[in-house]
């Protein structure tokens, strides 16, 4: 295997499973970690994966989405902490929106059950797991069903949302920095998620510290439209600080 191969291997690796491992590449490939250390560092020069101590994950981009099998798997400890901090700031909201996702999943899970409340989304998973529930009315988006994340988007979704007025929006974002706001790869997701903030009266962020100065391809918010973002304490305090002179609240759960 020269360089090029090895190099690919390490990034479908990361692709595959939503993050690498230094020591568990070299012991793979067969190379020293100095190498994959090179590799990897090769790859973030190139926009291809974002490093983290002891391996990296890979960057999304109009190419390429993590699908929601990886994300159910990934940072899952820091995702739960999130969705509880993100469901306590309900407040007297009736109506609220999830966006596709994993996080946005657990956020739903995390909704009380002792009050009506009514529920729109563009995620199958999430109608599945709130379809039961006595308190809760689901509204799913009509649309295409994206395969990789069991979403629903184009003319059908934003036609729906066009006639609603939401309490409350819980968004998600593949990339988010201060210089481009929110971004996404699929340019049907980013006109969902515009129309979502246009029906919605507040918004919230929720999206793990790997998301941020990340950017991907379509822009469809500015940090400023959201009087809250949550993360983990992934993201140092001193960003978190930066994040909160543009406006929102940033609670690192």
């Amino acid at each position: 295997m020269d360089a090029d191969e090895r190099r690919r291997a390490i990034l479908e690796a990361a692709r595959r499973s939503g993050s690498v491992d230094v020591v568990q590449l070299a012991a793979d490939l067969g190379v020293s970690k100095e190498t994959v250390r090179r590799d990897l560092n090769l790859l973030e020069r190139h926009g291809l994966v974002r490093r983290t101590h002891g391996g990296a994950h890979p960057v999304e981009s109009a190419g390429f989405e993590t699908t929601l099998a990886v994300r159910t798997v990934t940072h899952v400890p820091e995702k739960t902490r999130i969705a509880a901090a993100a469901a306590d700031l309900l407040g007297d909201a009736e109506t609220v929106y999830i966006d596709e996702g994993y996080t946005p999943q657990l956020i739903a899970a995390a909704l009380p059950r002792n009050r009506p409340l009514t529920v729109v989304t563009s995620s199958l998973a999430t109608a599945c797991d709130l379809a039961s529930s006595e308190n809760i009315t689901v509204l799913l988006l009509g649309g295409r069903v994206r395969g990789g994340t069991l979403a629903t988007v184009d003319h059908w979704a934003t036609h729906m949302l066009s006639g609603f007025v939401i309490d409350l929006a819980y968004v998600g974002a593949n990339g988010i920095s201060r210089e481009f706001g929110l971004t996404t790869p699929d340019p049907a997701v980013s006109e969902v998620k515009a129309q979502v903030l246009k029906a919605a009266r507040r918004r919230v962020y929720s999206g793990v510290h790997t998301k941020f100065g990340a950017v991907s391809f379509c822009r469809f918010a500015d940090v400023t439209d959201f009087e809250a973002i949550i993360t983990d304490t992934g993201l140092p305090a001193s960003e978190a600080h930066r994040y909160s002179l543009l406006g929102p609240e940033v609670i690192r759960a």
